[in-house]
């Protein structure tokens, strides 16, 4: 089921845009783009390789290709250069080239700071009912005190034990301790939700008619990370199909930095990217940008991935105490340096659209 798109439509077209660009100049300008931002080579030169690979075709050629979907049988041509060639073909400047022109002149702090300007909560953030530092109420208050409309509040489900992860009874008995205390807050809001571990078979860790209660699910793989890279992407896409999931968690439970309950790193779950985010892009789940300095997940490249595919974001804190719940501005730098832009975030919306989306 697609949730419904509650306030977010895409961006128009920076001004000044140059319509009808031709398919090689469109590969070389954003092939330039990139380099001037110091995005790393390769990505530089799968732009300037395939320009010179279409250069010497006409645009029938290349149209003919486009209507045969032969396009990426070209040496080099994959799913996002193949776009760009496409739009350009139907007189459009690519959505790629716009996103990068639309950047271009605005420096990465003060995009970042806009970004995080337009955020009226946080989507990830726990307690010390699970593994949390502080009671519910000092997140709340730490949150509104930052200038957040609400947070969801989103401890750990029963199978993480060693995170104090909730029984069925013990979520109940949270419910009714975040009721009483949204009676007192108001207006500021604390959104149930839960943190949902995703089980080896892509199930979720908590009674279905229980998630179906919630404001908010985030669903994240927090065991067998070395899994083989076809069963956890299956068991991924299994989740993200469960139409109780809002969010996809740090995806690829990487620790860049000593950070975990061992002080080590942490490599990147294998999963096939492009049919994951495909799946959050069709089922309408949000791709968490996890903002722990030790996490900073997903990468840069995936990232980049996930907003080719057309996902929603949801940049989070994934705080387990007051102080870092301002951490937020790590996954507002990483989600401005791949363009995302804040009609792409669903904690830019409202708590009333945000809950219409994720009731959808």
């Amino acid at each position: 089921m697609t949730r419904a798109r509650a306030g977010m439509t895409p961006g128009p077209p920076r001004p000044g845009t140059v319509p009808n660009v031709e398919p090689v100049e469109a590969l070389r300008r954003i092939a330039f783009l990139l380099e001037r931002a110091h995005e790393p080579t390769y990505r530089v030169r799968a732009f300037r390789t395939v320009a010179g690979v279409v250069e010497g075709m006409s645009r029938d050629e290349l149209a003919d290709r486009v209507r045969e979907g032969t396009l990426t049988a070209l040496p080099g041509v994959g799913k996002v250069t193949a776009l760009v060639i496409e739009e350009a073909l139907r007189g459009e400047t690519p959505v790629y080239l716009r996103r990068l022109e639309a950047t271009e002149d605005e420096p990465l702090d003060e995009a970042a700071a806009a970004l995080r300007a337009a955020l009226r909560g946080d989507l990830h953030t726990h307690s010390d009912w699970s593994d949390g530092g502080s009671p519910i109420r000092e997140m709340a208050e730490a949150a509104r005190a930052i200038g957040h409309e609400y947070i969801a509040l989103t401890d750990h489900s029963p199978r993480l034990k060693v995170a104090s992860g909730l029984s069925a009874d013990r979520l109940r008995r949270q419910l009714d301790v975040v009721a009483e205390l949204n009676g007192e807050l108001a207006p500021f809001r604390i959104l149930t939700g839960i943190e949902v571990d995703i089980l080896d078979d892509g199930s979720l860790d908590q009674d279905p008619d229980l998630l179906g209660r919630l404001d908010v699910v985030v669903a994240s793989v927090h065991s067998k990370l070395r899994m083989d890279r076809v069963a956890m992407t299956k068991r991924m896409v299994a989740a993200i199909a469960n139409p109780h999931v809002n969010v996809l968690g740090h995806c690829t439970g990487r620790i860049v930095k000593g950070g975990g309950r061992r002080g080590a790193v942490r490599p990147e779950s294998e999963f096939d990217a492009e049919l994951v985010f495909d799946a959050c892009a069709a089922y309408d789940v949000a791709v968490e940008i996890n903002s722990r300095p030790e996490r900073l997940d997903p990468p840069k490249r995936l990232l980049r991935i996930a907003y080719e595919a057309g996902c929603r974001f949801s940049i989070d804190s994934d705080a387990h105490a007051r102080g870092q719940l301002d951490w937020q501005p790590n996954g507002c730098e990483r989600a401005a340096r791949c363009g995302v832009p804040a009609d792409r975030v669903v904690n830019t919306l409202p708590a009333d659209d945000l809950l219409g989306w994720t009731r959808g």
